[in-house]
């Protein structure tokens, strides 16, 4: 039976590769007024919650696309949640994916990994569909979600900041805060190279049922990135080929396919974000 909740319970749901990582580490711990759960315990987060008896609570993990089935068990226990979203515009977003992909030992193209054309890829249109991501999060709490997006964190981080922290009710120290990245990107040249050597990789591999072997099947396969990733960076970019690794034109094709629904994004956080501000006041 879903718990009655009378205290304030905040969601941070993703998207991933929107600064979640850094949100996580650099800015939700430093967040006065608030007791944040730590995505680490996010699988605890109801035993902490019952457990602490604090007033707020702030929980933080990312979803992509598992977005629905996790949201579906979140509502199940806390439907008067108040949940967050960061989303960033398709083209970057797909792509930012695309080389997380490579970096794990994905060996697709990226038209492969998407195909916004027929739909054929490894991920499919549906996952890069925010506003259904949005529309499905009203259907199971009772407030609309917070969206935010990543390109005002990057343009102006203080303000991004400053929104998200007055919409949890929690202050901070801008001076205790760093605006660095937490993990930097890798480039081109480096994701070219682990792609060439994708076949040692197991992208199709079934994980273990059990935490600590999957936890170390996951593992293995990082370490070997890594002992790829690291060399790379010592290889000349003139012995790879100059294709890029994800063909603009592609890139462009996404961005033209999802215009409409990134506008629609951009309308619903210009008109339900001022809503839901003045109601946490």
């Amino acid at each position: 039976m879903p718990q009655q909740q009378a205290i304030d319970i905040f969601f941070h749901i993703g998207l991933g590769k929107t600064a979640t990582t850094y949100l996580q580490y650099e800015f939700f711990p430093r967040l006065k007024g608030i007791y944040y759960i730590q995505r680490t315990l996010y699988r605890k987060y109801q035993a902490v919650i019952e457990r602490t008896q604090q007033p707020r609570y702030l929980v933080s993990r990312e979803f992509d696309q598992q977005l629905e089935e996790e949201v579906n068990k979140i509502a199940a226990a806390y439907p008067a949640a108040r949940i967050i979203i960061v989303l960033r515009r398709q083209d970057g977003w797909i792509a930012s994916q695309y080389r997380r992909y490579v970096k794990n030992g994905g060996g697709l193209s990226f038209t492969e990994f998407f195909d916004v054309h027929h739909d054929t890829g490894l991920w499919k249109r549906a996952d890069v569909d925010f506003m259904s991501k949005i529309r499905y999060v009203e259907t199971r709490f009772t407030q609309p979600p917070l969206v935010l997006f990543h390109e005002d964190l990057t343009k102006d981080p203080y303000a991004f900041l400053d929104t998200l922290a007055a919409y949890v009710g929690a202050t901070y120290d801008k001076n205790a805060i760093s605006l660095s990245a937490v993990h930097s990107s890798y480039s081109e040249k480096e994701l070219k190279i682990i792609k060439k050597y994708s076949f040692l990789f197991s992208q199709n591999r079934q994980y273990s049922r059990l935490r600590l072997v999957r936890w170390l099947q996951r593992r293995s396969q990082l370490l070997l990135s890594y002992l790829i990733l690291y060399p790379a960076k010592l290889i000349p970019a003139a012995w790879l080929s100059p294709e890029p690794l994800i063909p603009p034109a592609e890139l462009e094709a996404v961005r033209d396919f999802y215009a409409a629904e990134w506008a629609q994004c951009k309308a619903y956080a210009q008109f339900n974000n001022t809503l839901l501000h003045s109601q946490s006041k």
